[in-house]
């Protein structure tokens, strides 16, 4: 898309939005910025914006409209709700049933439904990789460590896992030390997932002093890649290392990074492998 058409930003939770309104910022990109209450950091009010609940569907996209914006990105963590609890407006209203139907079958399915709800509104949809110039993992190493046999063996095992789980849409991470599977990521998202397996027994996994296995992310096969593809910041090198794993890794060119220099950095101070599996 071309940098003079006005991004609507429909931003949740984590350091994705505001990459993504920095990128714009950079680049001289108008932007308006959707906060989704409940989910969107408080920082993104420095952007030009609203905040809105995320069942306001008629709030949102007549803001969006008035601002004239013609393309709209979704960006940032936003945990499937409690519908009972949820109050729509009146196009919010009419398009509810047939969003909790879409639910019902999964992550997935709800956001085509989603993303289907701007498009028959006109709006183009860009992803966030998109945006920040395609700064995804390429392959092999991102940094100055590389894996050893082993732990390639164990990202390559944590990879596969990832997605075979996401092929039942169910998380785009797991965690591997050693051949056994540490942990599987579901809808806690992967910080939470990386606490747990720090809270498992030392004999189970590595600690910092003695680093083993791997987180791997990979995007589940059935997903928009525009709306949900992994990502990973400093923030999760700091949570792999304090839960004594080796490194991370991803599919080559399907997993976003925000702040590459700041991901180096914060690895090779660690110790920690960013890896790139090419497929």
């Amino acid at each position: 898309m071309s940098a003079a058409e006005k991004l609507g930003l429909i931003a949740g939770g984590g350091d994705l939005p505001a990459a993504v309104a920095a990128r714009c910022d950079a680049l001289g990109r108008p932007l308006f910025v959707i906060r989704l209450a409940g989910f969107a950091d408080e920082h993104l009010a420095r952007w030009p914006g609203a905040e809105f609940g995320m069942a306001q569907i008629g709030a949102i996209l007549k803001a969006l409209k008035s601002e004239r914006c013609t393309t709209v990105c979704l960006a940032g963590i936003v945990n499937r709700p409690d519908f009972k609890t949820l109050k729509p407006d009146f196009k919010g209203a009419t398009l509810l049933p047939g969003i909790v139907a879409a639910a019902s079958k999964g992550d997935d399915s709800l956001l085509r439904k989603i993303l289907s709800v701007f498009e028959a509104e006109g709006f183009a949809v860009e992803g966030a990789d998109d945006i920040l110039g395609g700064d995804t993992l390429g392959a092999g190493a991102l940094g100055a460590v590389s894996p050893t046999e082993q732990q390639l063996v164990d990202l390559k095992k944590a990879l596969h896992v990832a997605e075979k789980s996401g092929e039942l849409d169910i998380g785009q991470g797991a965690v591997v030390c050693d051949g056994l599977v540490l942990a599987v990521e579901a809808q806690e998202g992967t910080d939470a997932m990386l606490t747990r397996v720090a809270n498992l027994p030392s004999d189970l996994r590595g600690t910092t002093d003695n680093p083993k296995g791997a987180l791997g992310k990979a995007p589940k096969p059935i997903q928009d890649l525009r709306v949900d593809m992994p990502v990973i910041g400093p923030r999760t090198v700091e949570m792999a290392s304090a839960a004594g794993l080796a490194g991370i890794g991803g599919v080559a060119r399907r997993l976003i990074l925000i702040d590459r220099a700041a991901i180096v950095e914060t690895a090779n101070r660690l110790g920690l492998f960013v890896w790139g599996e090419d497929r």
